[in-house]
């Protein structure tokens, strides 16, 4: 099965999806301190050491190789670079050929559509790149927009989890997203925005 190494930025439209640096301390610590960036994550709102170790483990993430690799980008504005957003496309498991998206949004930049700018491009790289069978993506079921990201990437809804997972001192429940191989090729969504540069 091939892999995808980060070799330099991905252009969209709007934006720039590039390898976190140090630098982007102060946008990392803004999304993850935020109380409702947080609201539907694993993790409460994140201080100042939590979002540096956060980001310590981004600037590694730069390559899809085997099972458990992460690949982690940056969202940045054009043309100011300003960051925008955290784009991970994770290979869950090289013997089903699947891997996972997530994404957070600034809390300055919600509601723009930049979480589904700058997820296309990584599924694009997980189908036509490293070569995956599937693609998922999960959100808590109150996650609204989170779950609109996905259906406006052409992923369906496979599963509503009810109160499967004990968070943050309370049941709650998980939606599950999917999108195959053949259905990003025949066209369920643009195969081909993001072009590298």
């Amino acid at each position: 099965m091939p892999r995808f190494d980060y070799s330099g930025p991905i252009r969209t439209e709007r934006l720039v999806l590039r390898a976190f640096e140090p630098g982007d301390f102060d946008a990392v610590y803004a999304m993850r301190s935020d109380p409702e960036v947080a609201r539907y994550t694993y993790w409460e709102p994140q201080t100042r050491a939590e979002a540096l170790e956060a980001l310590e483990k981004r600037t590694r993430f730069r390559g899809l190789l085997d099972d458990g690799d992460v690949l982690a980008l940056a969202a940045t504005l054009r043309p100011s670079g300003e960051v925008v957003g955290d784009v991970i496309l994770q290979w869950v498991s090289r013997q089903h050929a699947t891997g996972e998206i997530g994404f957070l949004v600034h809390p300055d930049h919600q509601g723009n559509g930049y979480a589904t700018e700058m997820t296309r491009p990584l599924l694009r790289i997980a189908f036509e790149e490293v070569g995956l069978h599937r693609v998922i993506g999960c959100a808590e079921a109150r996650n609204t927009a989170s779950a609109r990201v996905m259906e406006k990437l052409g992923m369906r809804c496979e599963a509503h989890l009810v109160e499967n997972e004990w968070v943050k001192g309370e049941w709650q429940s998980e939606l599950v997203y999917a999108i195959l191989d053949h259905e990003w090729r025949s066209g369920s969504v643009e195969a081909t925005p993001g072009a590298r540069s």
